[in-house]
């Protein structure tokens, strides 16, 4: 290539032909995938997927730090350390941003520690837990029965609806299904005909009787 002669000069042969050291190298020796440098003699060299780099040059392509022995993680066509491939990529909770390592649950489509996810009112934590939503905050079953839920005209409890549980509303007022119940003989009202007596509700036949019995 050179037309140097190669008396008294190292040499190499490719396909029968001599090349100098110098064309040799610059025409077939192995190049760092960084760099594009060759190999020297008694370089660190660094192989991952079919392709080879210096030690210096196999780095991580966020802090540019040489991976040298340590782990690695591959992402798309690069390679990050442990530490920046969790600070780029790893999944983050939604209340505390650190990263979540392990477990965790979802919602509204955003991750949260076990431990973060909480009700908004009083702080216990929502995991495995029923619990419903208000202006996009969660809170427990009983937090948002005593901050926000209708009360049933019977017992004065809440009506959640978490679980779904079944109520009945008539005229502004609202009872559980369980607590819907005639207020003389206590048969359940519901599916069925009732008239209202003030604040109580009757089965058709104790509103006849207590009719009959206020007129007698």
């Amino acid at each position: 290539m050179c037309k140097v002669s190669l008396v008294d000069m190292p040499f190499g042969s490719k396909n029968d032909r001599i090349f100098c050291s110098n064309c040799y190298d610059q025409a077939f020796a192995t190049r760092c995938d960084g760099c594009n440098e060759i190999f020297r003699a008694g370089m660190k060299k660094m192989e991952y997927k079919g392709k080879q780099w210096h030690d210096k040059c196999f780095c991580c392509a966020h802090c540019k730090v040489a991976i040298g022995t340590k782990s690695f993680i591959p992402k798309n066509d690069d390679v990050f350390c442990g530490p920046c491939y969790e600070e780029k990529f790893a999944t983050r909770c939604s209340k505390c941003k650190k990263v979540i390592t392990a477990g965790g649950v979802t919602y509204k489509n955003e991750p949260w520690h076990r431990e973060c996810f909480c009700c908004t009112n009083c702080n216990s934590s929502l995991a495995g837990q029923r619990f419903t939503s208000k202006d996009e905050k969660p809170y427990c079953a009983n937090c948002y029965g005593d901050l926000f839920a209708k009360r049933c005209n019977a017992c004065t409890k809440p009506i959640t609806g978490i679980g779904g549980a079944k109520f009945i509303s008539f005229e502004d007022r609202h009872w559980h299904n369980d607590c819907f119940i005639c207020a003389q003989c206590t048969t359940s009202l519901v599916g069925k005909g009732f008239i209202t007596d003030g604040h109580e509700i009757l089965c058709p036949e104790c509103a006849k009787a207590r009719l009959m019995a206020a007129n007698s």
